[in-house]
């Protein structure tokens, strides 16, 4: 099979199944009914969902170049993809839009037997894909700079491409990994000049570290790319700090991943989901076999465990981190410390951020386990992935706001985030978004069913009996 055979296929897997549905929602001129911010995975799939569910007055908005957006090309810096090449991933149920048919097309069913993961440009290519075999409205280079509300709409400055003020209905927030807070930055790194430092997710100019001395924080996925990075790039010595006295060996949610997992763990009480995600914080993820295998493999890379550090402070033109194991000096620090929850920080949401409920705001008690800061901050959503109101009444438009990304994780499980379960996430949200559009629209809806005229008899079917109809006596 070709990719165009393969685009046929899908094409006609769409029609028997009558997708896209026909569009139902009454017009508002000069207003998007669903705007997404972030066209990655996530939002693709969100995108993708609405228009195949008849919600097609939509746009998607990224800051990035098309091409480019997520983080797989950009601060992503593994050389394959962690999760199993068979994953349906995004394909919605689609058979004819999963990765696998996307491969074999062009490559083969031995070549797809030969693969082992999937190399992370490939998945950035299959996803390019994606977007366009769908049709999907998506604008690039276009930045959200604010959000406001006007009367029942949220309002929407952006600048790039797209220059101006939007109006949607519905906002949903597929931002990634950086979920709403952005990159977690250690205390000790607050005040300390950014020559000296990065985080993982930063724009790292890795040739730049040709001959220095580095340290990397932690013992994650990120951490081990990036040491690979700048060991590959010919960095003199590369030092990774590992707080923990042992390196995290065993996947732990992945040893239990099941479509009860993906439909249920949302269902359970507070307590439980709690417990889950507290637990796999505990024991952490491990770095993937061949990411570690990838920094091990240079004689100039080591690993310090049992390795806390204490603090950091610029001396003579280095850095010098204070640690459990003794003081080190060293040029650059790469700060793998991932992603913060607290997106009070940040100027576009300014107008939102001190409404949102939290887990800390009542859903989290004492009992549940340690009051983990990241865990804390993760915003108590509803069953739609709608942020909530921390006072009711405070600012009822919040519900009209969806948080379809990584910090939805602790509400929800992991269905916005990782590839096993998005296509259920995106799903759960969209079913969620269109009850509600409808419900709004209710009166709108009722008028149409009054005004449908359409007869589906013509009135020559049946002859009245009723004139010659005789009643005894």
């Amino acid at each position: 099979m070709t990719l165009d055979a393969l685009e046929s296929r899908l094409a006609e897997d769409l029609r028997n199944l009558e997708l896209p549905a026909k569009p139902w929602m009454p017009a508002r001129e000069g207003v998007h009914d669903v705007v997404v911010i972030g066209a990655g995975m996530c939002g693709l799939a969100a995108t993708a969902k609405l228009k195949l569910t008849g919600i097609t007055n939509i746009v998607a908005l990224d800051a990035a170049p098309e091409g480019r957006e997520g983080p797989w090309i950009t601060f992503a810096r593994m050389e394959t993809l962690r999760s199993p090449k068979a994953l349906a991933g995004p394909a919605l149920g689609l058979p004819a839009l999963t990765f696998r048919a996307w491969f074999t097309a062009q490559h083969g069913e031995e070549e797809w037997e030969r693969l082992d993961k999937i190399p992370k440009g490939m998945w950035m290519d299959y996803l390019v894909w994606y977007r366009h075999v769908l049709d999907l409205p998506v604008v690039n280079d276009t930045r959200m700079t604010k959000l406001s509300f006007d009367g029942d709409l949220i309002a929407l400055e952006v600048e790039g491409r797209m220059t101006g003020r939007i109006l949607c209905r519905r906002l949903v927030l597929a931002t990634g990994r950086s979920g709403l807070g952005g990159a977690a930055v250690p205390d000790f790194l607050k005040g300390i000049d950014r020559r000296f430092w990065a985080h993982s997710a930063d724009d790292i100019d890795f040739d730049g570290l040709r001959g220095q001395h580095v340290a990397v924080i932690g013992a994650g996925a990120s951490s081990m790319d990036n040491a690979a990075a700048a060991l590959e790039a010919g960095a003199g010595q590369v030092d990774l700090l590992i707080r923990r006295k042992e390196m995290p060996r065993i996947n732990k949610m992945t040893g239990i991943g099941s479509q009860g997992v993906v439909h249920g763990m949302h269902r359970l009480p507070d307590a439980w989901r709690w417990r889950f995600v507290d637990y796999t914080a505990v024991t952490q993820t491990p770095p993937p076999r061949s990411s570690t295998l990838r920094v091990s493999r240079h004689p100039n890379a080591r690993f310090f465990l049992d390795c806390g550090i204490l603090s950091v402070r610029e001396e003579e033109g280095r850095l010098r981190i204070e640690t459990t194991r003794g003081p080190m000096p060293v040029n650059f620090l790469i700060a793998a410390t991932g992603f913060a929850n607290d997106f009070s920080g940040r100027p576009e949401f300014e107008a939102i951020a001190p409404h949102i409920r939290s887990w800390a705001d009542g859903r989290y008690t004492p009992d549940m386990g340690p009051a983990r800061r990241n865990m804390t901050e993760a915003p108590d959503l509803g069953p739609d992935f709608e942020f909530r109101e921390k006072v009711p009444g405070a600012c009822p438009l919040l519900a009209h706001i969806h948080c379809f990304n990584d910090a939805a994780m602790l509400t929800h499980g992991k269905v916005s985030g990782d590839i096993p379960a998005v296509s259920a996430g995106a799903d759960r949200l969209v079913r969620g978004i269109a009850a509600s559009l409808f419900a709004e629209d209710v009166a709108i809806h009722y008028e149409r069913l009054q005004a449908f005229d359409t007869p589906e008899l013509q009135g020559d079917e049946w002859t009245d009996s009723t004139p010659t109809l005789k009643v005894k006596a």
